[in-house]
């Protein structure tokens, strides 16, 4: 019987990994950062500069030279062959992560013969593999090498290497050199941190140039990954950036809040390593390497993924729902799931940066202490105790957040259009010629239409030739987001913008001398109910 629920649950395995691997290989923009590697070895190959390069998505190269030299095999094959073994070594990756993890849940015996297919099974279905899978992403391969490294499977000799040339061709596994220091694993930070210089020493040697130009330059520009305020970026500096703090005040909260977490994180995975459970502390230091990054994109995000299965695994019932709720969390995007039913700005916020908010809140708790797994020998606490711990928690999490406004400036998706975008008809939508858009102005100082999508809203209209400046407030209090007036073609100028959300937004014209013509709120909040596009501007509220 056991081994026909093996067999079965390999088969469910293979089918997921076919099924994914299909899917990505049909889309059209499969396996981009890919691409990317790809393009950027061929860009090098021909005597051009390695950070030049520039694909056609705009993506750039993003990694430590030595990383051009683990990935040079790419480009030596056609990149469909590429593409093929990349898919296959991921899902093969996946694998080894499920027997990692499988050895911390249960440990040695016969159990983990079920364990381990069921937790490849949720690691195929969740979020972050199915971005590396589709992204084609080196992610999947930085958690593995740590996770290896620094559960103590590798032999002891050579304990420490495997972090070290991670962290060559990803920097955030040097916050397991720290760890190693702390629980007094000293020789393995040495082989790390030895590891780590060797192979950032062997990335100059060869590539002299490159090198200079990632470390004196490249890697303290974070604006080459993309807009880290969008909602993909689940670390803590990307979850403040969408609270809209200012310039000034930003960098010092994150250095606060990052060795806050970090600092709690090593200190309770120290503990949990003194106890016996060198996984758990492992997990955990992942966790905080997502939360401390300035850029957690969802394929970062598979260490979340881990803890929650090691919480699942553990005794307790706050454990075990708190485990289900990350998981579950990790696996849809909650944000986009309940928006329709989630109209309450706060509550909206928590559900955009449910797993920004999990692993810090994973950090700090630190499984609750010395987690215990399924073969544990502690005697479980009373169930309704457990229960009411967790009601009393989810109640006061959601009580907190739905009173919570609109946090000042948040506003996740918002990106205002400029002249480069007009041709785009899905940006551009309510006029398309000279004679259309003036026909489509009525007189007022703004008349604008709005189309309701899953996770963003947008607005695309014209203004009268009195209106010299447009703003847009996301939020009572907010800084203004300034809208570009585009003279796309002779007559009305146009504009065109996307938000997150209308409830509590408000478009303000204003005169050549600073006056307010007028401005838009009700109407805003109005495409909230509206699918299509709503025609609105004739009547402005007072200014």
């Amino acid at each position: 019987m056991r081994d026909r629920r093996v067999a079965a649950l390999w088969s469910i395995f293979v089918a997921l990994a076919a099924a994914s691997s299909a899917l990505v290989a049909l889309r059209p923009d499969r396996l981009s950062d890919l691409h990317i590697y790809r393009g950027a070895l061929l860009h090098l190959h021909a005597g051009r500069p390695l950070y030049d390069f520039v694909a056609e998505n705009g993506g750039p190269f993003t990694y430590p030279p030595f990383a051009a030299l683990v990935l040079w095999p790419v480009a030596a094959v056609p990149e469909g062959v590429a593409q093929g073994v990349w898919l296959a070594l991921t899902c093969l990756a996946v694998v080894a992560i499920a027997v990692a993890v499988g050895r911390v849940l249960v440990g040695p015996g016969r159990r983990r013969a079920l364990v381990v297919p069921a937790v490849a099974c949720a690691l195929m279905l969740s979020a972050p593999v199915q971005s590396n899978l589709r992204f084609g992403q080196v992610s999947i391969f930085i958690v593995l090498l740590a996770l290896l490294d620094g559960t103590g499977v590798v032999p002891p000799r050579l304990r420490g290497v495997l972090v070290g040339v991670a962290a060559a061709v990803k920097l955030t596994p040097l916050l397991f050199v720290v760890y190693f220091l702390a629980t007094g694993r000293y020789r393995d930070a040495g082989r790390a941190a030895a590891t780590f210089l060797a192979c950032a020493a062997l990335g100059a040697a060869v590539l002299p140039a490159a090198s200079w130009t990632y470390w004196a330059e490249a890697v303290r520009d974070t604006s080459r990954v993309g807009n880290l305020a969008s909602l993909g970026n689940q670390s803590v500096h990307g979850m403040l950036l969408r609270l809209g703090l200012d310039e000034a005040s930003l960098p010092l909260l994150w250095a606060a809040l990052v060795a806050v977490v970090c600092g709690v994180a090593l200190l309770r995975a120290r503990h949990l390593a003194a106890q016996g459970r060198p996984g758990h502390a492992a997990v955990l230091v992942g966790c905080a390497t997502v939360a401390a990054s300035p850029v957690s994109w969802t394929h970062h995000q598979i260490w979340p993924v881990l803890a929650a299965m090691l919480l699942v695994g553990a005794h307790g019932v706050a454990r075990r729902v708190a485990g289900a709720a990350l998981l579950v969390t990790m696996v849809v995007s909650l944000g986009v799931v309940l928006a329709p039913v989630s109209t309450t700005p706060g509550i909206q916020f928590l559900l955009e940066n449910a797993r920004a908010l999990g692993v810090a809140a994973l950090c700090l708790a630190g499984f609750g202490g010395a987690a215990l797994a399924v073969a544990g020998a502690e005697r479980r606490p009373p169930a309704a105790r457990g229960w009411l711990r967790v009601g009393t928690t989810a109640a006061l999490a959601l009580a907190f957040f739905a009173v919570q406004p609109l946090p000042a400036g948040a506003d996740p998706t918002f990106k205002a259009y400029t002249l480069s975008d007009v041709h785009n008809p899905r940006y551009f939508f309510v006029c398309r010629g000279p004679a259309e858009c003036a026909a489509y102005g009525t007189g007022s100082p703004v008349t604008f239409g709005t189309r309701r999508e899953k996770t963003k809203v947008r607005v695309n209209g014209v203004v009268s030739a009195e209106v010299a400046r447009l703003e847009y407030h996301s939020a009572p209090g907010g800084a203004p987001r300034g809208i570009p007036l585009l003279a796309a073609h002779p007559g009305p100028r146009t504009f065109s913008f996307r938000s997150a959300t209308m409830t509590h937004g408000r478009l303000v014209a204003y005169a050549a001398d600073g006056r307010p013509l007028a401005s838009y709120d009700e109407e805003l909040a109005a495409a909230l109910d509206v699918t299509g596009a709503r025609r609105s501007g004739a009547s402005p509220a007072a200014p």
